[in-house]
């Protein structure tokens, strides 16, 4: 991929292009560790929606999604009824597909399982890369991978539990995002940034 010349000058990775909304996300959300429950289940939620689609797009409608799915609250996600799911397909704002929908609804009940019955969805999630981010050293786009055995094993294992939507290659889309890989390149100004503020557990 042919580099990306931004006008402040720094290196970022060339995915992100100059589109400002991008960047934003780029330099201060991905790959940043998030350790939040709640957060960590809006990020999976929004993968499994962005399937077919690309993620600028999902960006782009995030306001309207926490709005749509009441702050992506599980608890509250997973008693929605007919009558909320047909709401949803209505709602312009957001992707109106209803497999999607619907899998929201049985992956918050699963998050709620996770909750109430194991370490809590955050522990949970982090426990298959022993606590803290894999470190990638790439310098090319080409060189990421689109899945790993990890993510596959994350996907097999929440698949198990009733996720919907995390196939292997969302899972690794999501780990990226949250912070479980850290797949900035080597040349990237946020490669070392992420890594030197990173919270353990």
């Amino acid at each position: 991929m042919k580099r990306v010349e931004h006008p402040d000058g720094i290196a970022r990775c060339p995915w992100c292009g100059t589109d400002p909304v991008y960047v934003a996300y780029h330099d201060d959300e991905w790959g940043v560790p998030e350790r939040d429950d709640r957060a960590l289940f809006e990020k999976l939620l929004l993968d499994g929606f962005q399937a077919g689609l690309s993620w600028i797009t999902i960006l782009r409608k995030r306001d309207n999604f926490r709005r749509a799915f009441d702050g992506f609250k599980p608890s509250i996600i997973a008693r929605y009824d007919a009558r909320k799911k047909a709401s949803l397909m209505k709602d312009a704002g957001i992707i109106r597909n209803k497999a999607k929908i619907e899998g929201a609804v049985l992956s918050a009940r699963a998050y709620l399982d996770i909750m109430e019955t194991g370490p809590g969805f955050s522990d949970y999630l982090w426990d298959f890369v022993d606590g803290e981010p894999v470190v990638n050293r790439f310098k090319t786009i080409k060189q990421i991978p689109a899945e790993t055995d990890i993510s596959r094993k994350i996907s097999k294992d929440l698949k198990a539990r009733g996720f919907k939507f995390c196939g292997p290659t969302i899972v690794y889309a999501f780990m990226q995002a949250v912070g479980m890989v850290n797949d900035h390149l080597v040349t990237c100004h946020r490669h070392a940034a992420v890594m030197a503020n990173r919270v353990r557990r």
